[in-house]
C-alpha cells in the first residue's frame, strides 16, 4: 500500500502540479489509514473495502478527532482510490459513499485597521532583518496571501513597475495587486536588505533569512509573533489573520466578493462568503451600540 500511496503523491506533484503542502496533507492522511490498515492485516491497497474505511472512520472518531479532520481523512482517501480507478487498478471506490460530518464553520480571526496598522509599523526598517521584516508583513497584508506562498515567492514573480505579484504553482497561479506602502517597502528591500542578506548572487527565492537559506513558515512565525509582542496586540496572532484581515477589511470597504476570491485563490466562492457574514455582525454591532432606538 506504501508504494501505491508514493505513486499517488508523485501524481498530485507532476500531473496535478498540487502545492507541496497539499501533497504533504493528503500523505499524513493515507500514512494513518495505511497504518490502521496494517495493524488490520490489509496490507494491499486494491483490497480494501467499504467495511475497512468505515472501520478507520469510527477509529478517528473514537479519538474525538474533529469533524474537519474526519472530513479531511475521508477526501484523502476518497481521493487516492479516485486515483487507483483512474490507473485501471481498481472499479470501485470504497470511500465513494461515505457520509462526511457536518461541520461547523468558525468564523476567522480578523484585526482590527487599528491594530494592523500597529502591527506593520513594528519593523524599524533600518538593517536588512528590519527591512525584510517590513516588506514580509506589508506584503502579506496587502495580498492576503497564504504564509506558504508568501515564503515561496521568487524574486522573478514580483513586478513592481506594474504593482502586483504572482503567485502559486505555474497552472494555478494568480496575479495580486500590491498597494503604495507594500511596492515601497518591497522595493527598500529589495534595493537595499536582501542583497546584503543572500549568500549566492543566483539565488532564486525573494525572502530568505538571516543565515542567508530560504525563510521557512516556522521562521515567519517567530517573527510575526514577535512583532505582535512588541505592538501590545494581547490577543493570539497567526500569520492567517492578516489573510483574514486582508478579506474582511476589503469588503467592508466595498470590494466585491469575485474579486477577493480570485485574490485570495479560493476555487469556491462560499469560502469567501464567511467574510461578508463577519461585515454583517460587525454592522450590527455598530448599530445596536449606536442606535438610540436599538
Amino acid at each position: 500500500m506504501e508504494r501505491a500511496v508514493n505513486e499517488f503523491a508523485s501524481y498530485l506533484r507532476n500531473d496535478k502540479h498540487s502545492s507541496e503542502n497539499t501533497v504533504l496533507s493528503y500523505i499524513r492522511d493515507l500514512r494513518g489509514f495505511t497504518e490502521f490498515m496494517r495493524v488490520c492485516g490489509v496490507s494491499d491497497a486494491l483490497m480494501v473495502n467499504y467495511t475497512n474505511v468505515m472501520s478507520y472512520i469510527y477509529e478517528l472518531q473514537s479519538k474525538k478527532k474533529a469533524g474537519a479532520t474526519v472530513s479531511r481523512n475521508i477526501a484523502s482517501i476518497r481521493a487516492f482510490y479516485n486515483y487507483l480507478i483512474r490507473q485501471g487498478a481498481i472499479t470501485d471506490n470504497p470511500a465513494a459513499n461515505l457520509e462526511l460530518p457536518k461541520i461547523e464553520k468558525k468564523m476567522p480571526g480578523i484585526l482590527t485597521l487599528d491594530k494592523v496598522e500597529q502591527l506593520l509599523e513594528q519593523p524599524q526598517g533600518v538593517d536588512p532583518k528590519g527591512i525584510r521584516d517590513k516588506a514580509m508583513l506589508e506584503l502579506l497584508y496587502a495580498t492576503g496571501i497564504r504564509v506558504s506562498e508568501l515564503i515561496s515567492l521568487k524574486v522573478s514573480d514580483v513586478n513592481l513597475p506594474l504593482e502586483y505579484i504572482r503567485c502559486g504553482v505555474e497552472r494555478k497561479s494568480r496575479i495580486i495587486p500590491i498597494g503604495s506602502q507594500a511596492k515601497a517597502a518591497l522595493r527598500k528591500y529589495i534595493e537595499k536588505g536582501r542583497s546584503r542578506m543572500i549568500l549566492a548572487d543566483d539565488e532564486e527565492m525573494l525572502f530568505v533569512n538571516c543565515n542567508g537559506k530560504p525563510m521557512t513558515r516556522q521562521g515567519f512565525w517567530k517573527i510575526i509573533k514577535c512583532y505582535a509582542k512588541k505592538a501590545g496586540i494581547d490577543e493570539e496572532i497567526t500569520p492567517h489573520m492578516l489573510r483574514h484581515s486582508f478579506a474582511a477589511h476589503l469588503i467592508e470597504n466595498g470590494a466585491d466578493l469575485k474579486s477577493v476570491q480570485e485574490m485570495l485563490g479560493h476555487s469556491d466562492i462560499s469560502s469567501t462568503q464567511i467574510y461578508v457574514k463577519l461585515t454583517n455582525q460587525k454592522l450590527k454591532s455598530v448599530y445596536a451600540k449606536a442606535h438610540p432606538r436599538a
